[in-house]
């Protein structure tokens, strides 16, 4: 089968409707249970949470204070059961898929032919947690094509397969069951319990975790910083579902700019971070990038950029994993 071929319908699909037995032994999970998963060889692990399949209002009514234009027209969107990461994907965990020989460190073993042949970042030129922290902190700084590669090594390690969620259902995790600006209503002043962002992070990312969690059990939704979503941004997007429903959307991603990213960081005013915010990568990102053509991996005027990891209850098939891993990054120049 020729993967590249497969039609992105096909593939959406499969993000949530087929079966796979994993390469590599592990406990199945209740569509309806958290669980945590442990990176096999490591010590490493990480928190998962059951989201609940269902339909929500995607947008913003046109009366929230701070909306923005592309947030509409509000249309209802049916979405499939997932997994969503509990946290945002922090140092701990994404640093041995960065650094082989770190990764080795933090091994009990050998690492296996099948880790070993996963492509790596090229080590990046400075400091990419900016001074902000590493333990328990947010991974920051990667671009979208390394985030996805970051999820074709945890597959490697555990067989599950995992990827970025589409702008849908990050949007539909962030509401939680709620219709308001913020998963704890609409007065932004209560935002410092949930968020950090400007008014209070000392401009730096902070340990995941350490603020009030959503309906869902969420932490770090609003704030902390920005994350990753699957879709190509176009600022009318919506405008195709208008009257009638929308299930499982995604905007293919096409081109190199921009992707979405959703949530807001410790860099954004609290507007930013309505769970209905859209947000678009921009090529300024990689302006002081020295590397001709300029790097896949690294956005080194993104400090505020992360990801978030969903599991789809129903995995796609083999093939279509594949396809979803190997697309080949756009040169950048």
């Amino acid at each position: 089968m020729n993967l590249i071929k497969l039609s992105f319908n096909t593939l959406l699909f499969g993000l949530t409707s087929l079966t796979l037995t994993p390469t590599i032994a592990f406990c199945q999970q209740s569509s309806g249970e958290p669980y945590t998963q442990e990176i096999s060889g490591t010590k490493l692990k990480f928190d998962m949470v059951a989201i609940p399949g269902g339909e929500f209002m995607m947008g913003s009514p046109a009366g929230e204070k701070g909306r923005d234009a592309d947030e509409g027209p509000q249309h209802p969107v049916k979405l499939e059961p997932f997994w969503m990461g509990k946290h945002e994907v922090t140092w701990d965990v994404f640093e041995p898929f960065v650094y082989k020989d770190y990764e080795i460190t933090q091994s009990n073993g050998t690492v296996s032919a099948e880790v070993d042949a996963v492509a790596r970042p090229t080590k990046p030129y400075l400091d990419m947690t900016f001074g902000m922290g590493k333990e328990n902190h947010p991974a920051v700084g990667m671009t979208q094509y390394a985030a996805i590669q970051f999820c074709k090594w945890l597959y490697a390690r555990t067989g599950v397969f995992y990827r970025l969620p589409t702008e849908a259902e990050w949007e539909y995790a962030s509401k939680a069951g709620t219709k308001t600006a913020y998963s704890f209503g609409d007065d932004a002043s209560a935002l410092p319990e949930y968020a950090w962002y400007e008014a209070n992070s000392n401009k730096e990312t902070h340990p995941v975790g350490s603020k009030k969690a959503n309906a869902w059990g969420l932490y770090d939704m609003h704030g902390n910083v920005a994350e990753w979503t699957f879709d190509q941004y176009i600022p009318d997007y919506y405008k195709k579902f208008k009257g009638k429903p929308a299930s499982n959307p995604v905007a293919k991603p096409d081109k190199l700019y921009p992707h979405v990213v959703r949530g807001g960081a410790f860099t954004d005013k609290a507007e930013a971070l309505r769970s209905a915010n859209r947000e678009g990568s921009d090529p300024n990102w990689k302006r002081i990038d020295p590397q001709i053509p300029k790097s896949n991996w690294w956005f080194p005027e993104a400090p505020f950029v992360g990801l978030r990891l969903v599991r789809p209850v129903n995995p796609p098939s083999e093939a279509e994993i594949e396809a979803y891993y190997n697309q080949q990054p756009t040169p950048d120049y």
